[in-house]
């Protein structure tokens, strides 16, 4: 039972006071600060000061694509946690930088050159990071950009800054980075390659130990190839003795100890210590190697290739070294250690030949050729110094044999290229080879390399090795195989190689120069040791030119080569032992052609007259050559009196031919009939300088031959006229235009010295005989009333037609005789037939049946005039 609430206790629950009223929230409403809250806002207004701004800062700066300065893109890359330099550091990651500063140096280059040094050591602190990606992107900031952008500067200061920080990298803890050290060093040595012979010693030490560490050879495949490709480079830079086995000109010019000779020291300065430690070395890459046969067995990949191929080669570079030092006799240079040949042939050669344990592609059997091919240059570069098992060089011999026959032979184009620098990595041994070997094997050898030698491309790197394989076979061993007496199986197989070499030239024509250079120089030490048979001619005809139907030409390549080989060719001629007229002919085509350099065609003259005097060409034919070149050479206007000097040299030649009144006797009958076919002018006169070196006083023509010329020198003194006209005024045609009556000047000028040149031939046969000017003389008086003369066909002006133009240009001959001495005294002895001639001028001035233009009559009459100055010069 409830008890009831009493009135008083309820009113002293109303009478209680409230501590902490309870207010009722809303949900969702924010709440109001507290009343006891502290207001921290702070209100300000900008101030703008001018001239405060960043951009204004930076302005006449180079900047990277997003605004930053190479000092700010540098404070970027050299915080000292890795993690905040790959994450990004105030939104700016580490790589960015990089690519900030590739920007930077690639559009403003004076950048990169003006701060190299403190780029370089800035970023050299990240060549051992630790981060793969930081490394990488350093590289080929390097690779890229920096080292090629300082390229034209002294780099080595540059690089030396960073060899510091390189070997620091080798020996770091981390296989990774060790192993991009070495990288990173290769770059060194490609853009400075003196930097190795600074620090040969502790490169390869440091290429010891870590090839030392086999544990990773399988894992990181891809990282010990480069590094095995970085001491490749290097070792490239020694001497080697393949250089002391090549001929001189097939040296390479780009070895780099030669290229950089002041700034590295001798070699041999330093051959001790490194000899030394390639000797520590070799062995230690031949465990490598040994380490990767197993591979052999599965399956040769790429990477394992690679590897495999850049060990043997250093082994072959140092084997190659060493056999140099023994050669060169330096008295530092110790005999080849008898420790390092028993490696090479107890664990390196005893391997050979690599083969697959199953059938394979193409491509994976190529791989194995040329490791085999790489193991066959050690044994060869060995068997120099030591004495190997006949076993062994069987094996050899059969390999050999084998890529010779089977891989030249081979169909596929896919690896044409790769097959080519096979066989051409061979053929260099091959003049050791068949020196050394004896009986069966020689003949297999030398039937193997003539066939590789013949169905080779003719621009391909196999022909260029057989030739210089050639070369050295029939010319640096020629003493030696002069001495076999009995051997005629080799001295069959030198005519063999012999006969290719026309061939093969007219197949490389003008689009390989280079290759018919090497072929034109071995022909040129060929013929030096009378070795070029004269039936060779037939096909080198070709070379310079072929005549086609219808007296059309089909010019060879001689035309297209550059000048030295030019030379060349023309330098071969003269050891053939007698050069065979139709070879003359095609020669003479080349002469006669535009495109063929004036000084060239001199030097072909003057060959063959050297040629001609050692008794190697029949008079006949030179003769006959001479008289082509003098008949039928054109004066083009950029070669305009180019004649003259060949004029001249052609009379020198033919002064010195022999006893002048035989060489006479075969001369006149020849020239005559060429200039009785009205030839250009300048070749008339060629032809008339070489009649009178041969003649004399008084002159040998016969009279047939006097009359004959008389025809002619009137026809060629008449063009003599246009030709000074022309002279004068280059675009005057008109002969009716007077030579200047005041034509005194002197003979220094440029119009004096073209008229002497052309009338020099003709004043000096009339001196030798005087019935040659009263004939001529004759011929001009009786053509005054014919109307028209006949100028030589092949000039620039073929016809004078009218009297004006007939009498001007005897008038002006008559003038230019009166002004010689010596013809002014035989001209005053044929008073008779130049009264003619003024007699025919006077009766063809009356003849009313004439219709003359009055431009004609005045210049009629005032020729008229000069000629009765004349004659009363002459009476007097």
């Amino acid at each position: 039972m409830k008890m009831a609430k009493t009135k008083g206790s309820s009113k002293k629950q109303q009478k209680r006071g409230i501590d902490f009223k309870k207010i009722k929230r809303k949900i969702g409403r924010k709440l109001p600060p507290p009343k006891n809250t502290t207001n921290t806002e702070i209100k300000s207004k900008a101030i703008v000061l001018p001239e405060q701004s960043v951009a204004s800062e930076k302005a006449g700066l180079a900047v990277s694509k997003k605004g930053l300065t190479l000092k700010e893109l540098l404070q970027h890359t050299s915080h000292h946690n890795a993690k905040v330099r790959k994450e990004p550091l105030f939104s700016f990651p580490f790589e960015d930088a990089l690519m900030g500063m590739k920007d930077l140096f690639l559009n403003h280059p004076e950048e990169l050159k003006l701060h190299r040094y403190a780029v370089i050591e800035k970023l050299r602190e990240r060549i051992s990071d630790d981060e793969k990606t930081v490394r990488e992107n350093l590289y080929q900031l390097l690779k890229s950009v920096i080292l090629p952008g300082c390229k034209e500067d002294n780099q080595g200061p540059v690089i030396s800054l960073m060899m510091a920080y390189i070997f620091n990298a080798m020996t770091h803890l981390a296989i990774d980075v060790r192993l991009m050290a070495f990288k990173f060093f290769d770059l060194a040595v490609e853009y400075h390659p003196p930097s190795f012979f600074s620090y040969a010693e502790k490169i390869l030490q440091n290429y010891e130990d870590i090839l030392r560490k086999n544990q990773f050879y399988l894992e990181d495949k891809v990282k010990l190839k480069n590094a095995l490709a970085g001491l490749v480079r290097c070792l490239l830079l020694l001497p080697s003795s393949k250089e002391v086995n090549l001929p001189a000109k097939n040296i390479p010019e780009k070895k780099i100890l030669q290229a950089f000779e002041p700034d590295v020291p001798t070699v041999f300065a330093e051959y001790s210590i490194i000899i030394k430690k390639l000797k520590d070395l070799v062995p230690v890459l031949v465990n490598c190697f040994q380490d990767f046969l197993p591979v052999l067995h599965d399956s040769l990949d790429a990477q394992s290739f690679d590897c495999m191929l850049n060990i043997l080669r250093s082994i072959d570079l140092a084997v190659a070294f060493f056999i140099h030092g023994i050669k060169q006799g330096h008295p530092e240079s110790p005999p080849l250690d008898q420790s390092i040949s028993s490696v090479l042939l107890k664990k390196l050669l005893v391997v050979f030949p690599l083969s697959p344990m199953h059938h394979l592609s193409e491509k994976d059997d190529d791989r194995y050729v040329i490791l085999n091919i790489v193991i066959t240059e050690i044994f060869m570069h060995l068997s120099e110094w030591i004495c190997p098992p006949a076993v062994l060089f069987e094996k050899f011999l059969t390999f050999v044999e084998y890529v010779l026959l089977e891989k030249s032979c081979s169909n596929a184009r896919s690896n044409k290229a790769v097959r080519e620098k096979q066989i051409s990595t061979l053929i260099p041994f091959i003049p050791k080879l068949v020196s050394r070997v004896i009986g069966n094997w020689k003949n297999r050898l030398l039937q193997a390399f003539t066939k590789t030698f013949q169905d080779c491309s003719p621009e391909s790197s196999v022909k260029l090795a057989c030739l210089a394989a050639i070369e050295e076979m029939i010319i640096s061993q020629e003493d030696l195989l002069c001495t076999v007496v009995n051997d005629s199986g080799l001295f069959d197989y030198k005519i063999t190689w012999i006969r290719e070499l026309p061939v093969l030239l007219i197949l490389l024509g003008d689009r390989h120069s280079s290759s018919s250079k090497v072929v034109l120089h071995l022909l040129l030490r060929l013929g030096q040791r009378s070795l070029l048979y004269d039936d060779m001619q037939g096909l080198l005809k070709e070379f310079y030119s072929t005549d086609l139907d219808k007296g059309n030409i089909c010019y060879g390549p001689f035309l297209r080569l550059a000048r030295d080989s030019q030379e060349l060719s023309i330098c071969c001629l003269y050891y053939f032992s007698q050069l065979d007229s139709t070879l003359l002919k095609s020669i003479a085509s080349c002469c006669l052609c535009h495109e063929l350099d004036p000084f060239m065609l001199f030097r072909i003259i003057e060959v063959l007259h050297s040629t001609y005097k050692a008794g190697h060409i029949q008079i006949s034919d030179f003769i006959s050559f001479l008289i082509t070149l003098a008949s039928r050479f054109k004066v083009f206007p950029g070669k305009f009196r180019m004649i003259s000097p060949l004029a001249s040299n052609f009379g020198s030649i033919v002064n010195v031919m022999g006893d002048n009144s035989l060489i006479f006797v075969i001369l006149e009958k020849v020239i005559l009939e060429q200039i009785s076919l009205k030839p250009f002018l300048d070749n008339s006169c060629a032809m008339l300088r070489m009649l009178i070196a041969l003649d004399s006083k008084p002159t040998r023509l016969s009279e047939q031959s006097i009359c004959s010329l008389s025809n002619v020198l009137s026809a060629y003194l008449i063009g003599c006229t246009s030709v000074c006209i022309l002279s004068l005024d280059p675009g005057n045609l008109n002969l009716c235009e007077c030579v200047p009556e005041d034509d005194d000047e002197s003979m220094s000028s440029i119009h004096g010295q073209t008229r002497r040149y052309y009338l020099l031939p003709s004043f000096i046969l009339f001196d030798r005989s005087h019935k040659l000017l009263n004939l001529v003389l004759n011929v001009m008086g009786s053509s005054i009333n014919g109307r028209s003369f006949s100028l030589l066909s092949g000039d620039h002006i073929c016809y004078a037609k009218g009297s004006s133009s007939i009498i001007n240009a005897i008038v002006s001959v008559l003038l230019w005789l009166q002004r010689e001495a010596k013809v002014q005294q035989i001209l005053y002895l044929c008073k008779e037939e130049i009264d003619h001639i003024s007699r025919s001028i006077c009766s063809l001035q009356s003849l009313e049946e004439i219709n003359v233009p009055i431009e004609e009559r005045h210049i009629i009459k005032r020729a008229i005039d000069r000629l009765k100055t004349l004659t009363s010069s002459l009476y007097q």
